[in-house]
């Protein structure tokens, strides 16, 4: 499979869980892949020995997706070495779960700097070189929890939500130059943030999915690199909710629009 041949990509967060599948997906389909972590050196290691010994181009850089400045560092580095930058997945993301009336005000600005602040920054640094280009796919990893909100975790769904409507309007502005902005919001998947939850969390998110499937990240991963591809030309502005199965055909994703 090599339908990104020829791209450039970079995946914000790609050490662990979706990210990481996302790396590999993209990866296994042609692109060269930066991917950023900030910690966890050994997991972002393994994966880009791991992806290399297959034959894909892959490397890690560390980096804050949350600072402006080390956004625009890591584009220009991209730039510099690859020549261009074709697709932009904006990953990187945490939780810090809690009732509002005990919720911090760290634990609210740790979140929507990591997960909100991250996609402006990112997506600021990128479309200036995307519209240099005239060419340009951005795919902003949201959630479920961001359409149907979720008890314990109010900062954590704010941030989301935001997403979804950043997405819309990065579109409208993009559209122009040819580049596709989308979101993905992902119902339960199976990862390490996720395996934190309480299981009264669990079952509040496996009970907004139309189907109540546990995803496993690889398969949201082929969606976001279909939305990185030229098939996805068509597609702009959109959130998609992708979710499992439990009698999905070939284990594929069952993709649908929010009502």
């Amino acid at each position: 499979m090599s339908v990104l041949k020829g791209k450039v990509a970079l995946v914000t967060g790609g050490s662990r869980g979706i990210g990481r599948a996302i790396v590999g997906a993209l990866a296994k389909a042609g692109a060269t892949v930066t991917f950023t972590y900030r910690s966890s050196a050994a997991p972002a290691l393994e994966l880009v020995e791991e992806l290399t010994s297959e034959g894909c181009a892959v490397r890690a850089l560390v980096s804050d997706a949350s600072s402006t400045v080390e956004a625009a560092r890591v584009v220009r580095d991209i730039v510099r070495t690859d020549g261009r930058l074709d697709i932009l997945v904006n990953n990187a993301g945490i939780a810090r779960d809690g009732l509002i009336i005990r919720m911090s005000e760290a634990d609210w600005d740790d979140v929507m700097r990591n997960n909100l602040r991250s996609v402006f920054a990112c997506c600021r640094a990128a479309s200036r070189q995307m519209v240099a280009q005239r060419r340009g796919k951005i795919v902003n990893i949201t959630s479920i929890v961001g359409v149907h909100g979720n008890a314990g975790q109010a900062n954590y769904a704010a941030s989301k939500a935001a997403i979804m409507g950043f997405t819309r309007a990065l579109a409208k502005e993009l559209g122009s130059r040819n580049i596709q902005v989308n979101a993905v919001a992902p119902s339960f998947v199976e990862t390490e943030m996720t395996s934190r939850l309480t299981e009264e969390q669990r079952r509040a998110v496996l009970g907004h999915g139309a189907k109540r499937g546990v995803a496993q990240p690889g398969q949201v991963a082929g969606f976001v690199a279909f939305l990185a591809s030229d098939d996805s030309d068509l597609v702009t502005g959109q959130t998609f909710i992708v979710e499992a199965q439990h009698l999905s055909e070939k284990g594929k994703p069952l993709v649908q629009l929010p009502g």
